[in-house]
């Protein structure tokens, strides 16, 4: 089923399933890493021109699967800033052609040095199949005295 996804540029129109992708995500697949309260935060006030404005940059990929979009990728130069894929579609290789295409963008303009990934604790396996490591912690809210949500930096050469 996964071989018949597409990857394509995001275009402004995929604002909304970019969003909800990013919910159904964080939702399904960090629900045991963090708690109800940290997952309201991580979505909280998020909006479709939230994407758009990455969209905009021209870094952002989406992937299909019979034209509905299952999966989304972002990137800045020397980070890779957003992979979010559908809780149905994970475990597929979808996540693999995403950071493929993710971590290709990260290196477009990038000076050299390692390539940078803020991911959330339940991702942390997933990188480091591609080589990337732990180098420190941080936290991240979203809304005003919301709990605060761990992410582990990670480094890699992509």
């Amino acid at each position: 089923m996964m071989s018949q996804f597409t990857i394509r540029p995001a275009k402004e129109s995929d604002a909304e399933a970019m969003l909800d992708i990013t919910a159904r995500s964080v939702e399904g697949l960090a629900l045991h890493h963090y708690t109800p309260e940290q997952i309201a935060n991580w979505i909280s006030g998020r909006t479709p021109d939230y994407y758009r404005a990455a969209i905009a940059k021209g870094r952002a990929h989406v992937a299909e699967i019979g034209g509905k979009i299952v999966g989304f990728v972002d990137s800045e130069v020397g980070e890779l800033t957003r992979l979010f894929i559908l809780p149905e579609a994970a475990g597929k290789g979808l996540g693999a052609r995403l950071m493929d295409v993710g971590i290709t963008e990260a290196l477009k303009g990038h000076a050299g040095g390692p390539v940078r990934i803020e991911a959330t604790r339940n991702a942390v396996p997933f990188y480091e199949k591609f080589g990337f490591r732990v180098v420190g912690f941080g936290t991240f809210t979203r809304a005003e005295g919301g709990p605060p949500i761990e992410i582990v930096k990670m480094e890699g050469m992509g």
